[in-house]
């Protein structure tokens, strides 16, 4: 058959199989501790035998297991594996402690994130639980923030994010909203979430930036707003800022690190302004 440059590029054989089996594992991303095959097939919009084809296959991969008693399934011991892996080669278990030093100094939940589509992925820190998600949404968090003010080579931007969704009466919604609320975040050198994700809480965040000026992980202290008060903002910031350029040092190889800053020291840790 004569193929034309107006006809559709086709993925190769079996790309929609692997596809559909990474959509698979990624169906336990909202933390759910198990699901049933019919709870697969609904939520990837499958027939019951299809999700049952592809659950056996991970299943004999290692990739699921199933509970025994109910016949339920979840994430098997080769994503575990997999994931310690890549915690490990990542150098993010060096960040554990000083997202804790900076928890302890602050009094706030310290976290390290990095960018998967349209979520920042929480990859260390305080919120790093067995019964809490790791991913939150980028328009309405102050970690999303940062990495969409800074983003990477090949990372969309704010436009080609999936419709807004308001957690709360504070959260944007709207896009050209949005891309005034990054040029600000830009201009400030951190962002702030205001209780736009949840009520009660407040977050800042900053960047951790590659030599290039790009983020390759955002930084952020959370808290409520009694203890993240305006009067003590620029305390924090200084905080994250400084436990920031440390994690440079520590998870960047040296051809990506920035230069020091030439005339800056570290500030002295005053205690935090009452």
């Amino acid at each position: 058959m004569t193929t034309t440059g107006a006809e559709p590029v086709r993925p190769p054989a079996g790309a929609q199989a692997v596809r559909r089996a990474l959509d698979v594992l990624h169906s336990f991303h909202d933390n759910r501790p198990d699901l049933s095959v019919s709870d697969l097939a609904r939520r990837l919009g499958l027939s019951t035998s299809t999700a049952h084809r592809l659950v056996r296959t991970l299943l004999a991969a290692d990739f699921l297991e199933q509970d025994a008693r109910t016949a339920r399934y979840r994430l098997g011991p080769a994503v575990t594996e997999l994931g310690r892996l890549s915690y490990h080669q990542r150098g993010l278990h060096l960040a554990a402690p000083e997202l804790a030093d900076l928890a302890e100094r602050t009094g706030a939940t310290a976290d390290l994130a990095l960018r998967s589509g349209p979520y920042a992925v929480i990859v260390a820190g305080g919120s790093v639980t067995p019964k809490v998600g790791l991913r939150r949404p980028l328009h309405s968090t102050a970690l999303g923030k940062v990495l969409l003010a800074w983003p990477r080579a090949g990372e969309t931007g704010p436009l080609a994010l999936p419709p807004l969704y308001a957690f709360t009466n504070r959260t944007i919604v709207e896009p050209a909203a949005l891309a005034a609320e990054l040029a600000r975040v830009r201009e400030a050198g951190h962002a702030l979430n205001d209780g736009e994700s949840a009520r009660g809480v407040r977050t800042v965040a900053v960047p951790v930036l590659e030599r290039t000026g790009h983020a390759r992980f955002a930084l952020a202290v959370r808290a409520t707003p009694d203890l993240i008060t305006d009067a003590r903002l620029d305390w924090f910031l200084s905080r994250a800022h400084a436990c920031a350029r440390a994690l440079e040092v520590l998870l960047l190889p040296p051809a990506d690190r920035r230069a020091p800053e030439e005339g800056t020291a570290a500030a002295p840790d005053a205690a935090a302004p009452r």
